[in-house]
Formats: C-alpha cells, structure tokens, sequence
C-alpha cells in the first residue's frame, strides 16, 4: 500500500546531543600532538609491531619449509598426518590466538585512552 505522506520526523532522545560534535582541524593536531596521544601510539605500537613481525616470520618459515624443506615436511607424525599438516593448522590457530590477544590489549590498554580522548573532543566541540 503506498502512501503520499512523507516518513516521521525521527524524535531526538534527551540522553544523546541532536547533533553530533564536530572538532575542528586545530583540535585534532592539538591533541596529536598531546602527550596522551603519544603513550597511547606508543602502547599500541610496542604491541602490534612486534606481534606481526613475529607473525611474518612464522609464516615465511611455514612457505621456506613448504618450498625447501619437502622431506622434513612430509615426515609422517601419525597416520596419514605430516608435519606440513601440523604446521599449516598451526598458521589458523596462531592467527585467532593472536587476534584474540590484540582485543584483550586493546580493551584493557588502548580503549579507555582512545575514549577519554574522544570524550574530551566532543565535549570541548
């Protein structure tokens, strides 16, 4: 059934501003520039930076192993299984377990500055 009435105005909750704040470009780069943001970089950086490159190397011995290393890969562990299965399951399982450490860093480290930071933006916008 079509109608000719236009939608309902949307009724603005007294909890939440009408309109979002807009920081100006001046407030971002003061607040790049803060010694909170800096830590907060920083404590972001010493966790992911050494993580991935970790990760890298992991998986780029996974391939080197796969490309030169044929007769150690195909060593049989138990059954038909071998040790490039093993390895290949292993790249899954460190990828989840790595993301999975990331949320817990970042929930416990990286949020509550991110959103003080945030807070103080709107609330000075």
């Amino acid at each position: 059934m079509a109608s000719d009435a236009p939608p309902p105005e949307p009724v603005p909750d007294s909890a939440t501003p009408a309109t979002p704040a807009h920081p100006t470009t001046a407030q971002f780069v003061e607040v790049q520039e803060s010694a909170e943001f800096a830590e907060l970089r920083r404590t972001y950086r010493s966790f992911a930076f050494p993580l991935t490159v970790a990760f890298i190397a992991w998986y780029l011995l996974y391939v080197l192993l796969s490309n030169y290393a044929g007769g150690f890969m195909g060593t049989k562990v138990f059954g038909n299984i071998n040790v490039a299965l093993i390895l290949g399951l292993a790249q899954f399982v460190t990828t989840f377990l790595i993301a999975w450490i990331y949320s817990r860093h970042a929930a416990r480290r990286l949020d509550p500055g991110a959103q003080a930071i945030k807070s103080r933006m709107e609330a000075d916008a």
